[in-house]
């Protein structure tokens, strides 16, 4: 019975000590969308890539504030949506959401969105982009308008099988590049907006 006293007496006392520790919180303003990720930005020329952990503190990088759900990065959120959907329909419902199926503009940025896509899933599923080619054939653009500069293709590709492969899915391939497919098959997607 005094083991059991003590052992609670113990256990009471590391108890208040860590709460006397503990600073009180700040309040939040409820106007503010929740924040389920804070990740810091990429610096120009900075090859190393910044650790995606929810609550890590860096005292002098920039952090990206995503709505929760959204994964921050480099002035961007993105979302993982695993219903599958054509490609045009991915589109049009990440546009509900305020943003464009996702553009990729560095390896960083493409092994952040795979790193959230392997968080949640545990898989590399093929999955849309907002890469497209549609206008005319080996053109590539992002449906969000900004230039298509970052290629990151599986070997042999882009090579519009058949005649009709138009827009671009990641994921692909032994090394889980870019790859471009039929437009009307159905993929879980990456939206994108700004913060």
């Amino acid at each position: 019975m005094k083991i059991l006293t003590v052992s609670l007496l113990v256990c009471a006392l590391m108890a208040l000590t860590t709460a006397a520790v503990v600073p009180e919180a700040e309040p939040v303003d409820k106007t503010e969308p929740s924040v389920q990720e804070v990740v810091p930005e990429a610096e120009p020329g900075n090859r190393t890539e910044p650790s995606v952990q929810e609550g890590e503190s860096h005292s002098m990088e920039t952090y990206t504030v995503c709505p929760s759900g959204w994964t921050g990065f480099s002035g961007r959120c993105f979302l993982y949506v695993p219903t599958p959907l054509s490609w045009a329909n991915a589109e049009r419902n990440c546009q509900n959401r305020g943003g464009n199926l996702a553009s990729v503009h560095s390896f960083n940025e493409h092994h952040v969105i795979q790193s959230m896509i392997w968080r949640l899933t545990h898989t590399y599923p093929l999955t849309w982009l907002g890469g497209y080619d549609a206008t005319q054939e080996g053109t590539w653009f992002w449906s969000d308008g900004t230039p298509f500069r970052f290629n990151f293709w599986s070997p042999g590709n882009p090579n519009n099988y058949r005649g009709g492969q138009h827009c671009l899915q990641m994921n692909y391939g032994d090394h889980k590049k870019f790859d471009d497919d039929f437009c009307s098959y159905s993929r879980p997607f990456i939206c994108a907006r700004k913060r």
